[in-house]
């Protein structure tokens, strides 16, 4: 019996689901786009159109992929964040929706520090979080800082897929080492670091601890190393009036609270996530 592209998305998306996979639906959605070589608005204007054979075996190709535990970002090598398409590979974290508290607070930052305001996203990942902030605050420059050159090529490919040539640069930045005296001078620094301590990696859903790079998962023994670090090194790199913003994960906000307050960081402030996580940790440098 012939296929629609309906059906196709029906069954894809039920096996999914039984497979345990929450968003199911998205991912059937996007599986299906990438084999077909589809824009989600031809896919929805095709649905009641017949698939080929050709077309269900690659489908079926990429649910096993799926199934055996490998992300459907890094199948079709794309995802989106804060309304940016972004280039994924496995070189890179996929962007979380939790992200998005951070780039939120990044941005509002941002345009308080008015025209010209600089942005450093140091541990850049895939650029997202800062890509998000050049986009939403029009009058600043922003750097992205990352170490792994596989990376840094991701950051530059996302810098041209969202046209942001003009106001974005990639920098290779070592968040571990003091800063170098370029780097100086940021209204604000954003930062997601590898949080998670080393003995809990082993434990991770197999889609995270057998696909994502564990450079950019590892925080040390109790999760805390770059905090500790960025906290002590890195404030000289912020303007007086500027922001250090981080991402924490579950149960480190406290802890990251008390270490931006040795380090002499005032109006600390704590965000929470749609999930009602306490996932954003702030402070400002007064003098």
């Amino acid at each position: 019996m012939a296929t629609t592209y309906n059906n196709l998305f029906l069954d894809t998306r039920a096996r999914l689901r039984k497979a345990g996979i929450e968003s199911g639906q998205l991912e059937a959605r996007e599986l299906i786009c990438y084999a077909a070589d589809k824009s989600r608005e031809q896919f929805y204007r095709d649905m009641s159109l017949y698939v080929s054979g050709e077309m269900e075996r690659r489908v079926e190709e990429l649910v096993q992929r799926r199934l055996a535990g490998e992300p459907v970002a890094y199948i079709v090598g794309e995802w989106e964040f804060y309304g940016l398409p972004l280039d994924i590979s496995s070189d890179v974290l996929i962007p979380r929706i939790d992200t998005e508290v951070l780039a939120e607070r990044g941005i509002l930052r941002a345009r308080a520090a008015g025209e010209g305001a600089r942005v450093l996203d140091l541990c850049a990942g895939s650029g997202c979080v800062g890509l998000a902030i050049a986009a939403n605050a029009p009058d600043c420059r922003v750097v992205l800082g990352e170490l792994s050159e596989g990376a840094l090529r991701v950051c530059k490919q996302n810098v041209r897929r969202n046209e942001l040539n003009a106001r974005v640069t990639c920098l290779s930045v070592n968040a571990m080492e003091p800063p170098a005296s370029s780097l100086w001078d940021f209204d604000v620094i954003v930062c997601n670091p590898p949080y998670i301590p080393t003995g809990d990696i082993e434990g991770l859903d197999h889609s995270v601890k057998d696909y994502e790079p564990h450079m950019a998962l590892d925080g040390g023994e109790d999760g805390l190393d770059f905090y500790r670090f960025i906290a002590a090194k890195w404030k000289n790199a912020i303007r007086l009036g500027g922001t250090l913003i981080f991402e924490v994960g579950i149960g480190q906000a406290p802890d990251v609270e008390n270490i931006l307050a040795q380090n002499g960081f005032e109006q600390i402030q704590t965000t929470a996530d749609t999930q009602g996580i306490w996932r954003v940790v702030e402070g400002t440098i007064n003098g």
